[in-house]
């Protein structure tokens, strides 16, 4: 993307006031969801959302993004921002001088990925604290209170969204993200979406529980994703102006990704695919998923951090007392995570171009090559900084309360939050 393009000095002067109050003299190309979503939707693409547990996975996105043109979102979810690296105090920081270093130009937005709410504590917390994050440049929200009956996933997410500025990117959930079985059903899809449209919330997307699965597929168990299902939830709250974000990608074959877009998908998370490669771990080069023997992790010689700073991560783990197959690796994110930003420049290089390399590979699955462009074009359309949604408002809040809710969900007080 060029800078010195009109368009793109005319997304300048519209990106988020957030943004602009930060950085209205860096030409960095943080935009805010909002626009990004209407972009992927209207060309019938996806997001490649990349949960940045660590710093160095920016840079390989940021690059794979520039290459292509495309548009891109970085993001860490609420508890990932306590055991990792990368969190939401320094990632805007991070990005944004990643983004000068490769001449800006790229467009991407800051999601908050998985903001939990499982109690009356947590939406206290979340009215006072999503603004703070908000001020950190942060330019898309998701609030996650699918832990909670769906009468109260309703009311705690209305609640919470009534504290993010309306032209920000807004994901919402219903049904938790725990692998195969259980689905969110269509009912409950329109009765949460439905609801909140009621209220004046209008979300950009809805993540949904369709047998995909956070972290590591184990040997023997197969990903899951039901695109039926998904494709009967994006028909009915379409109406909406809401499609789908899919969760759990890694261990997903590409093929079967670049299939997505027809099923009502416009964003796809990435996360512990990434983070193999920042560790160094077996991977299967089709679907990215770590590949144990002998109930371990195998880690390469050539890949990801030094023999040295995997063997700390070991120790640590074993420490905590994880197997050495356990997706709580991805607590050692945080407490390793000076190491890996002090390997050698051979390393932290073998790393970003390996993110790259996979990074590019999701583009073009997802068919988003030269998305920036309509990203822009999508911002020209407006007047100003302010892309609030223009959605009608199609039913009566009446229609949406404790006894009309489908509440099929069987909750098992486990986190699948990230």
């Amino acid at each position: 993307m060029r800078t010195n393009s009109a368009s793109y000095k005319e997304m300048l002067k519209k990106r988020p006031l957030n943004v602009q109050a930060l950085w209205g003299n860096e030409e960095v190309g943080l935009v805010s969801g909002r626009d990004i979503v209407r972009a992927f939707r209207e060309a019938n693409a996806i997001i490649l959302a990349a949960n940045a547990r660590n710093p160095l996975t920016v840079k390989g996105v940021f690059r794979a993004a520039k290459k292509l043109n495309a548009a891109v979102f970085i993001e860490i979810a609420k508890s990932e921002s306590t055991y990792c690296a990368g969190n939401f105090d320094n990632l805007p920081e991070y990005a944004v001088k990643t983004s000068s270093e490769l001449g800006h130009g790229v467009i991407f937005g800051l999601h908050v990925d998985h903001y939990a709410i499982k109690s009356e504590a947590d939406l206290f917390k979340a009215v006072s604290h999503i603004p703070s994050v908000i001020q950190k440049g942060w330019t898309s929200v998701a609030i996650d209170a699918s832990h909670l009956p769906d009468w109260e996933n309703l009311c705690n997410t209305r609640d919470v969204a009534m504290h993010i500025p309306a032209y920000l990117g807004l994901e919402v959930e219903v049904g938790e993200i725990k692998g195969p079985g259980e689905l969110t059903t269509v009912e409950e899809a329109k009765f949460f979406i439905g609801g909140l449209n009621a209220w004046g919330i209008f979300p950009d997307l809805l993540a949904i529980s369709n047998g995909s699965l956070h972290g590591t597929y184990d040997t023997g168990q197969q990903e899951g994703i039901d695109l039926d299902r998904t494709l009967e939830i994006a028909q009915a709250i379409r109406p909406y102006g809401v499609s789908i974000a899919q969760h759990g990608i890694s261990g997903t074959p590409i093929e079967k990704v670049a299939k997505f877009a027809k099923y009502g998908i416009n964003k796809g998370n990435v996360a512990t695919l990434f983070q193999n490669i920042v560790f160094g771990i077996k991977m299967d080069p089709d679907t990215g998923n770590a590949i144990t023997e002998k109930g371990s992790y195998v880690k390469e010689p050539h890949r990801g951090v030094s023999e040295e700073t995997w063997k700390k991560i070991v120790e640590w783990c074993d420490a905590q007392g994880y197997s050495r197959k356990d997706g709580n690796y991805k607590k050692s994110n945080l407490p390793m995570g000076k190491y890996i930003m002090n390997e050698s420049p051979e390393i932290i290089g073998r790393i970003i171009d390996e993110t790259e390399e996979w990074a590019t590979r999701f583009i073009k699955a997802f068919n988003a090559e030269n998305s920036a462009e309509k990203v822009l074009e999508v911002i020209s359309r407006r007047q100003d900084y302010n892309g609030a949604p223009e959605q009608a408002i199609l039913g009566a809040r009446a229609n949406y309360n404790k006894e009309t809710a489908p509440d099929l969900s069987k909750k098992d007080n486990k986190d699948y939050s990230d």
